[in-house]
């Protein structure tokens, strides 16, 4: 299952070194919520070898800033603090898949 990340908790996953995995997303946003299974679904085949959740973008806004997210759904992913690689509009597993692998 996706973690629900606050701003404190999501720089603190990206600070500890792991693999991190943010989808930025809001109740609004017809298209994050299509990507919410998706999200969900990464998370079931790889919340054991990298940190997969969720941040609504409504209830914390640091880190949106912080990362420059414009358009949602994004999701980020960040290896050894850094940002790696980003992913914006609603996308298929295979997409999401594509960009953490060579991450692990």
């Amino acid at each position: 299952m996706a973690i629900a990340f606050t701003d404190k908790t999501a720089r603190e996953a990206i600070e500890s070194g792991k693999v991190v995995v943010i989808d930025f997303w809001a109740t609004w946003c017809g298209p994050c919520i299509k990507l919410g299974p998706v999200v969900e679904e990464l998370a079931e085949k790889y919340g054991d070898k990298a940190i997969i959740g969720k941040i609504n973008i409504d209830e914390e806004s640091e880190i949106v800033g912080e990362n420059r997210v414009r358009n949602i759904p994004t999701v980020l992913f960040f290896k050894d603090g850094e940002l790696a690689a980003r992913s914006v509009g609603l996308v298929k597993l295979e997409d999401l898949e594509a960009k953490l692998l060579p991450l692990l």
